[in-house]
């Protein structure tokens, strides 16, 4: 499979995502603000406007130990629904290109199953965050490497503490399939995001975290397991403030069978902001 692609995607979106113009560095956010917004950040649930851009390149997978390759638009929409509560929507949009999983087999190339999450969240004014709420999986494209080819729903939550410079939380959610084609195997699975935040300066946030899938169907090999160190910067996108992210990781744990056995990740990022005090 080509990957030459895949890069030129993402440098092309970073070389236009941050231009040295006039008027991104008159839209720079000040001191405070930044901090503020950089905290913000590492809470998946906070009162953020945010459309992140988030680009993969799994190594190993396959017979020929290709490269996977995933772009997830997530866009995160909270909502005030009154004094006392706010819903959050999240929903994470996969564009995969995927390597053969059979020698001499083709890749793939399609959008994954969406997901799409809404939180109910008490407003606090404490370090402590939670909320909780359904998940819903729908299925984008029926090719057995790519989707599920079943919508899907379950319950999701997440908690956190930010104490001082640190963050520390995890996000899970746990589908089940309700719908779909018939032929193709259950979905019953699992996520948990457990993640740990530093903010070293107002604007400069190390972050390790993992994103971790248990499917409940699989005889053996049940876990995904990868470790990410990532860096995220505040700086600017134009008029808007905005987070450009770089991190790797590793799969502690992964099936053992080669089309499913990623080893190794790098990924790179920006996240959009807008936040909710700036909306008209």
């Amino acid at each position: 499979m080509r990957r030459s692609w895949s890069w030129m995607l993402a440098a092309a979106c970073f070389t236009v995502l941050d231009p040295p113009s006039v008027a991104a560095q008159q839209a720079a956010p000040a001191a405070g603000q930044s901090a503020d917004l950089a905290k913000k950040l590492s809470n998946p649930i906070s009162d953020l406007v945010s459309v992140p851009l988030q680009f993969n390149w799994q190594q190993h997978v396959g017979p020929l130990e290709l490269t996977q390759f995933i772009l997830n638009v997530q866009p995160v929409m909270p909502f005030e629904l009154n004094k006392n509560w706010n819903l959050i929507a999240r929903v994470i949009m996969p564009f995969i290109g995927q390597p053969p999983f059979i020698v001499n087999g083709i890749g793939e190339n399609g959008i994954g199953d969406i997901d799409a999450s809404f939180f109910f969240s008490p407003r606090s004014t404490s370090g402590f965050t939670w909320g909780v709420g359904p998940i819903f999986a729908l299925p984008a494209s029926y090719q057995p490497t790519i989707g599920s080819g079943h919508w899907s729903i379950g319950p999701t939550g997440v908690a956190l503490q930010q104490t001082g410079k640190w963050t520390i939380g995890a996000l899970v959610n746990q589908v089940w399939s309700v719908a779909g084609d018939d032929r193709r195997e259950d979905v019953n699975q699992m996520f948990l995001q457990p993640f740990l935040a530093y903010q070293a300066t107002k604007t400069l946030t190390l972050t390790i975290q993992s994103e971790s899938t248990a499917d409940w169907e699989a005889d053996t090999d049940t876990w995904t397991i990868p470790i990410n160190f990532e860096v995220a910067k505040l700086s600017t996108f134009g008029h808007f403030p905005a987070s450009y992210q770089f991190g790797v990781g590793r799969f502690v744990a992964h099936p053992d069978s080669p089309e499913n056995g990623p080893t190794w990740k790098i990924r790179a990022a920006i996240i959009i902001l807008l936040p909710i005090e700036h909306r008209p």
